[in-house]
């Protein structure tokens, strides 16, 4: 990347999402500039990326001809607008998830990324999870056999309902929009499209206003899978667990990236996205064996986003992916709703894109 110029990328947003996650990662990838920041916290750019420049509005960084990478991580009911925006400017977009909040927006960004040309990308870090790449390698290698059941759950426990915008059900707050698109995107990314979904929603601490537990079903040919997120548990409860024809695979922890950030560590540093927790594999003979799962990194992400936009490779998280995931996250709430398995109200053209 030493004689290509790099890609100058304006960030939208200096909350959790942008600073935590978005600017370290950024900075941390060869080929892109942090070259400006749209937030109202301009003292915190300032002291923390000196090469940025703060702007108080995401149009004015979005019309500035220098950038050509825009991503936003803004409040989730800000990105469908935002992202359409930028890519009527001209630019490539990297969102945040939730992709959109809601299937009608995430087809209209989908359509205009293919008519402008341009790179329309969803954040999914997750899926260079240390423990998400082990069970991929684990599932590629036949080692459970036929899967019957996989479960996943993404937990926190934060039993104070806390005023935030990410808890408040009119800005798209909500467990299941906050992490019920990381478990949605890693199924899909394992099994491909369900043949219909269904779950429960719940408000389980006193005073909340939008969910806080959540239990999916998707249902596939002959497997069944299941995904959970709770702000109410404690710990014990394993991250991943699929069970086949040939054994058990599980997974306990959550991978310690997010956990890095928040503490400061660069991407790269010494033992970065190395997992302290081994997966144990049970072949179902009363035994188990101890295996470790390889380190994690988030920056392969940008790096895939940065090779889409040069033309030297493929969009890590491509929209019609994008488009399948809120399919599923918005007819799981028309599903609890209704209290029915629903089928995806996917077309075929929409089902064959994302294969």
């Amino acid at each position: 990347m030493t004689d290509v110029a790099p890609l100058r990328v304006a960030l939208i947003g200096y909350g959790s999402a942008g600073k935590t996650f978005h600017a370290p990662l950024i900075r941390s990838t060869p080929g892109l500039e942090l070259a400006v920041v749209a937030t109202r916290r301009a003292e915190e750019v300032a002291r923390d990326l000196s090469a940025a420049v703060p702007v108080s509005a995401p149009l004015t960084a979005i019309a500035r001809r220098d950038i050509d990478l825009v991503v936003i991580a803004s409040p989730n009911d800000s990105h469908a607008p935002l992202a359409d925006a930028a890519l009527r400017a001209g630019k490539h977009v990297v969102v945040d998830k939730p992709f959109v909040l809601t299937l009608a927006d995430a087809r209209a960004l989908a359509a205009l990324a293919a008519q402008t040309g341009h790179v329309l990308s969803v954040f999914q870090n997750r899926r260079w999870d240390s423990d998400f790449l082990a069970l991929k390698a684990v599932l590629e290698a036949g080692r459970v056999g036929w899967v019957a059941h996989f479960e996943s759950r993404f937990d926190r426990f934060r039993p104070l309902v806390r005023d935030r915008w990410r808890e408040r059900p009119e800005s798209g707050g909500g467990i299941w929009l906050d992490l019920g698109p990381h478990l949605v995107d890693q199924a899909l990314q394992l099994f491909g499209l369900p043949t219909r979904v269904g779950g429960q929603l719940a408000q389980l601490r006193d005073c909340a206003l939008a969910d806080d537990w959540c239990q999916v079903q998707l249902d596939y040919v002959g497997m069944k899978v299941t995904l959970s997120a709770s702000v109410l548990v404690g710990g014990g409860m394993p991250r991943f667990a699929v069970h086949g024809t040939a054994g058990s695979w599980v997974k306990h922890g959550l991978d310690v990236q997010e956990d890095q950030l928040k503490a400061g560590l660069l991407p790269g540093a010494p033992d970065w996205g190395t997992d302290p927790l081994p997966a144990r594999y049970y072949p179902g003979d009363g035994s188990d064996v101890c295996e470790p799962v390889p380190a994690g990194d988030y920056r392969q992400y940008y790096s895939a986003v940065r090779d889409a936009i040069l033309g030297l490779g493929t969009n890590p998280v491509a929209p019609a992916q994008a488009v399948a995931t809120m399919a599923v996250l918005e007819t799981v709430v028309q599903a609890a709703g209704s209290g029915q398995m629903l089928p995806l109200p996917l077309t075929d053209a929409e089902r064959a894109a994302f294969a």
